[in-house]
């Protein structure tokens, strides 16, 4: 077996409450899958999923999609300064 070492990662409680349980029920425990979870990202050289949101919005807050609205505007608005520098977005909140 290979080495291992400990590693802490943040974790809403009721996230980790859910998906332990969840895990259990599978014969896992939080870290094995975590390893699987790493492993695949490893072999896929990515996230090993898509990361898209839900077709159905429904279930989100409102002030979520207000957020997701007001992005796509900002993104849409020719006016709206870009930077493909950060130490240049930094000069310009600076000055």
């Amino acid at each position: 077996m290979a080495a291992t070492t400990p590693t802490q990662i943040r974790i809403e409680e009721n996230t980790k409450k859910q998906a332990v349980e969840l895990l259990e029920g599978l014969g896992l425990n939080l870290s094995d899958a975590v390893n699987m979870f790493l492993r695949q990202v490893i072999l896929r050289k990515g996230i090993p999923f898509d990361v898209t949101y839900p077709e159905d919005l429904s279930g989100l807050k409102p002030e979520v999609l207000e957020a997701m609205e007001e992005a796509k505007r900002i993104s849409r608005d020719p006016n709206v300064r870009g930077f493909t520098d950060v130490d240049k977005l930094f000069e310009e909140l600076d000055s």
